[in-house]
């Protein structure tokens, strides 16, 4: 669950951060909701 909602489109790369540590990072493949 994200902190704050943000938008997203197929093909964005994106990185996930934890106490300012990147913890996962990737692609956006398809949009489910």
């Amino acid at each position: 669950e994200l902190i704050a909602p943000i938008a997203m489109e197929q093909g964005v790369r994106f990185a996930i951060r934890e106490g300012g540590r990147t913890v996962g990072a990737g692609v956006v493949t398809e949009i489910l909701a």
